[in-house]
């Protein structure tokens, strides 16, 4: 789901939880609502991805989200993106 869409569920009170978490050397950004798990992507329908935790959580904290659970069981910070 793009930025647009996840700032309408935040701003309508649907998302319920936010998690950073980690494929790689990558962070990416899951919320999770009622019903679903939505996972924040670019404008062209791929996942959007950071390259550090505090870009993640800067990005979170620009959509009024002041709290997120940090998943980094798969972090391998010296993996080579493809």
């Amino acid at each position: 789901m793009n930025e647009k869409s996840i700032r309408l569920l935040i701003e309508n009170g649907v998302v319920k939880k936010a998690y950073i978490k980690s494929t790689g050397a990558k962070f990416h950004v899951e919320f999770k609502t009622e019903r679903d798990i939505v996972i924040s992507e670019t404008t062209t329908g791929s996942i959007k991805t950071w390259s550090s935790i505090d870009s993640a959580a800067k990005w979170l904290r620009r959509l009024g989200i002041g709290m997120a659970e940090l998943e980094i069981s798969r972090w391998q910070p010296n993996q080579k993106t493809f």
